[in-house]
């Protein structure tokens, strides 16, 4: 039985890889959520309108990898502290949101976030909001696989202030 988790942080090509590469991962889709536009484009996101944020949809088996392993990975490639927007991606469009699918999600959510403020890593607050799953509506085409498709461009991303971020809090 397979099970599904979407998270926002930030742009969804960033997201897609640290998760793809994941033992008991099946499949991971660069999407929108959390708006009001049915099936909206990315052109329609990026203006900021739609109420949408970029994601990922990620199906795993959770006999392999447990939503709790995943929500910890997801902390590891997100400034938590940061509600604008993740690194050089500003805006709603690209705010950290856990998007959870029931009280066992929501619950295992919680706790984590709880933990890591609790674990002093931060001096910030942590805002990463934690909602109810929303319709999903994936990204076109173009957009999966971001990293192995575009690899060249995929880095530039990362040097956006990702990379540098999360080998200075996590590692």
């Amino acid at each position: 039985m397979l099970a599904t988790a979407i998270f926002a942080g930030g742009c969804f090509w960033c997201m897609v890889k640290p998760f793809d590469e994941q033992p008991g991962i099946k499949s991971v889709v660069a999407g929108y959520t959390g708006g009001t536009t049915v099936n909206p484009t990315y052109e329609q996101v990026a203006s900021h309108t739609t109420g949408h944020t970029e994601a990922v949809k990620i199906t795993f088996d959770p006999n392999v990898i447990s939503y709790a392993q995943l929500v910890e990975i997801y902390w590891h490639q997100t400034d938590p502290t940061d509600a604008a927007g993740q690194f050089q991606d500003r805006g709603d469009s690209y705010r950290p949101v856990i998007f959870v699918n029931g009280p066992e999600q929501r619950q295992v959510a919680e706790s984590s976030r709880d933990a890591l403020i609790a674990s002093g890593r931060f001096n910030d607050p942590i805002v990463t909001q934690i909602e109810d799953v929303k319709p999903f509506y994936p990204a076109e085409a173009v957009h999966q696989d971001f990293y192995r498709q575009n690899p060249f461009r995929f880095q530039i991303e990362e040097m956006g202030g990702r990379a540098q971020f999360i080998k200075q809090r996590w590692q």
